[in-house]
């Protein structure tokens, strides 16, 4: 069935991850990354701008530059809970 080969039925794991390292490969070499994730990253920096300025009355420049700090404080946030999640996974261990 065609629908089979589509989905990855009958194929290991192993053999999903690598038919689509393949195809990550394949998309690279004809593109830029930056030109394939350039919607996604206006769309990161616009939702902090949305943040700061729900009502969109700042200046540009303010606007900018607070959800630039937005957007650090977020990344900060991330790096906090990944440091504690870290740390509770060597107690337990331990």
């Amino acid at each position: 069935m065609a629908s089979d080969r589509c989905s990855g039925s009958g194929m290991s794991p192993s053999q999903r991850a690598l038919r689509a390292r393949l195809a990550a490969y394949a998309m690279h070499a004809r593109h830029d990354g930056r030109e394939i994730t350039a919607n996604g990253r206006t769309a990161f920096v616009e939702r902090f701008e949305r943040e700061v300025d729900p009502d969109g009355v700042l200046p540009v420049a303010e606007r900018q530059r607070r959800a630039e700090h937005a957007m650090r404080a977020h990344m900060t946030r991330l790096a906090l809970r990944s440091a504690q999640a870290r740390r509770r996974r060597e107690t337990d261990s331990a």
